[in-house]
């Protein structure tokens, strides 16, 4: 292992013209790699690199020569990469870019990290992320890790000393995501998901308003438990309230299942060292055979639009490309099966100050969860059970959450379903 500094890193040593590139996501961007990338990376030429989500704003319109960037989304701050066109969006859910690296479908020649320091047995924790980390570190012809003593050593997926070829030693805050603000609508759609959610479930959900909100109302359950792909602040306030025990689950009692811490430095102090999460690869929080094992799943996820059939499209709006398919999938057919769970599929009414509805007669973009794997859709004006509903019933239910002032509207649209009846 070579042992080095930001200011001395030369990644024309490491990096070959042509080279594939996969870098840590999300809050375990690897800042000082990606930074030293867009700094190095034309003189190398013929850079592609891929990053499944950031937050961290180094990727813009201007950084973009120094390598080509994809990604399975627009997500966080990559929205100013599609809107330039600068983003190659690859629609895979991110269970699969684990295998298809292994595959050698998704190339990755150089694998850039973010990892705690080393303990006592010379093992580094993969720290804020873990889903597809060690895939890219098995799989790479060169490992380059940004060691971070303010990243946590958390308990889960380990890199050893042995598999880094290039560490480099950093001291520096890792990324960060505040929490959203939330407002009446996020209140009011919090409050019908907190309904499904009774003492003993186990909850997945993302980051934002809506699962903040969601979470704000569960200190009164007894004995939750989480399985999820990524968790944020919310998370510790349940666990300091005693709500958040994992007492019931099926598997791993007592130890909250995630794969992507995203929050603030509140949430990387609770998890440091601590017995009561474990990070785990997507081949464990969104395997269909782990997750069959968990009754009373609750998962929650987000949608763009759903259209009167139930169809949910989380990933573009026209010609705007602003989300991706992330978990979803995995995550809403494992809540629709759970026995005593449920799938919730969250989303406002309405979009652009109130001018659009997002019920619609048809998707403006793609399908990212079929209407067969769809149970519940949640606006602020109700909750629509669609599982095991006819399409013609799916679509009065719909129009009956969508914004009063489109619902003229959507009943013609839901009349020409009925009166075909598909």
């Amino acid at each position: 292992m070579i042992h080095t500094t930001p200011e001395a890193l030369d990644l024309t040593a490491c990096l070959r013209p042509g080279d594939h590139v996969v870098f840590g996501q999300a809050c375990g961007e690897p800042t000082t790699l990606v930074a030293a990338l867009v700094a190095q990376g034309a003189a190398i030429g013929d850079l592609r690199a891929f990053i499944a989500t950031s937050f961290s704003g180094l990727f813009t319109p201007q950084s973009a020569p120094a390598f080509r960037l994809s990604s399975m989304g627009a997500i966080g701050a990559l929205r100013s990469m599609t809107k330039a066109n600068l983003l190659d969006v690859i629609p895979v859910h991110v269970s699969q870019v684990a295998p298809l690296i292994t595959a050698g479908v998704m190339p990755c020649d150089v694998a850039m990290i973010q990892v705690s320091p080393p303990d006592a047995e010379g093992n580094h924790s993969c720290g804020l992320i873990s889903d597809y980390v060690r895939a890219a570190v098995d799989k790479a012809r060169v490992v380059i890790a940004e060691v971070n003593d303010q990243v946590p050593y958390v308990p889960g997926e380990m890199i050893p000393a042995s598999a880094i070829d290039v560490a480099v030693q950093v001291s520096r805050p890792p990324v960060e995501v505040a929490p959203a603000a939330i407002g009446p609508t996020d209140e009011a759609i919090a409050r019908l998901c907190a309904e499904f959610i009774e003492d003993g479930s186990v909850i997945q959900t993302g980051v934002g308003a809506v699962p903040d909100a969601i979470l704000r109302l569960l200190h009164d359950r007894r004995d939750l438990g989480v399985h999820s792909g990524m968790l944020g602040d919310g998370l510790v306030d349940l666990a300091e309230a005693g709500v958040l025990t994992n007492a019931r689950k099926e598997i791993d009692r007592g130890v909250s299942i995630n794969g992507a811490l995203i929050g603030t430095r509140r949430l990387y102090a609770w998890a440091d060292r601590n017995p009561a999460i474990r990070m785990t690869p997507t081949h464990y929080t969104h395997h269909a055979g782990v997750l069959e094992r968990l009754s009373r799943l609750v998962t929650i996820n987000s949608a763009l639009e759903v259209d009167l059939t139930g169809q949910v499209n989380a990933e573009q709006s026209g010609a705007a490309y602003l989300g991706g398919t992330g978990g979803q999938v995995d995550f809403v057919r494992a809540g629709a099966r759970s026995p005593g769970g449920a799938s919730l599929m969250v989303l406002a009414s309405t979009a652009k100050g109130g001018a659009v509805s997002k019920i619609v007669p048809a998707l403006s973009g793609p399908v990212t969860s079929a209407r067969s794997e769809v149970d519940v859709v949640v606006t602020e004006f109700g909750a629509a059970r669609l599982k095991g509903q006819t399409l013609a019933e799916r679509a009065r239910r719909l129009v009956a959450i969508a914004h009063p002032d489109f619902r003229e509207e959507l009943d013609r649209a839901a009349f020409e379903i009925a009166r075909r009846g598909f």
